[in-house]
């Protein structure tokens, strides 16, 4: 694997994760949540921007050209961040996963050879940081809320649970990367974020879920069938104007 190919990879992950979750925007419990979901997006976004930029300078296309000219195939994300959420306490516990992983992932990747990659990396820790902050305090408020809440994360965990692995699994084509410091040892990072979710799961008196079935394949632009149509609602206005400058 190429750097370009793995700055683009990352900034798929950014903007697919901030495309589900702008799609809560309007949607949360009460407007102070609406505004955090949709800020929390915009991160995402962002992010997606810094990295796809990064490509650009690699040799690659720009920005527009990533997020909105390449079909579901062409996207390398991994599985999580596609998946659309039933309710509320899904997209709190898919949240919660996604960054325990940032806060370890992003602190290595700030430290990595590739000094545009360390600086892109460093600023979005910051923000990831606040996010896991705030994403666990939702799983112990509805985790160790009301009966019905508690059900509804504990069902969201276990639905979601196969798909954390994807995040650790060691991509053979990202080797040589790994061996010269660009970037961080994925599966080195599995036994402290394990550390890190069960001590919240306990505080929310929510039970980890056993690890007997696990998903692969989005660095290889194998999805699962929620994603094209999320690519064709995001990026049909860019499709239907080509070129078109506003």
């Amino acid at each position: 694997m190429s750097l370009l190919e793995a700055v683009v990879g990352l900034g798929d992950d950014a903007l697919v994760l901030g495309q589900r979750l702008a799609a809560w925007c309007g949607k949360s419990p009460w407007l102070e949540e609406d505004l955090a979901m949709a800020n929390t997006a915009l991160d995402f976004l962002g992010r997606a921007r810094l990295l796809y930029g990064y490509a650009g300078q690699l040799g690659g296309c720009d920005e527009d050209a990533y997020a909105f000219q390449r079909d579901a195939r062409a996207f390398t994300n991994l599985l999580i961040y596609e998946l659309p959420c039933a309710d509320f306490a899904s997209a709190c516990a898919r949240q919660f996963l996604v960054d325990a992983f940032d806060a370890l992932h992003l602190e290595q990747l700030s430290a990595s050879a590739d000094p545009d990659l360390a600086g892109i990396a460093a600023k979005a820790r910051k923000e990831a940081l606040y996010h896991r902050r705030r994403s666990a305090a939702w799983m112990v408020r509805l985790g160790d809320g009301t009966a019905e809440s508690r059900r509804r994360m504990q069902q969201a965990l276990e639905d979601l649970w196969g798909y954390q692995a994807e995040l650790f699994a060691p991509v053979e084509a990202e080797a040589g990367l790994v061996a010269t410091g660009v970037l961080p040892d994925r599966a080195a990072l599995r036994t402290p974020w394990l550390e890190s979710v069960t001590a919240t799961l306990e505080e929310a008196t929510l039970a980890p879920p056993s690890a007997d079935w696990g998903v692969d394949g989005g660095r290889q632009g194998l999805h699962t069938e929620h994603l094209a149509p999320m690519l064709a609602e995001m990026q049909h206005l860019h499709r239907s104007h080509p070129g078109a400058r506003w």
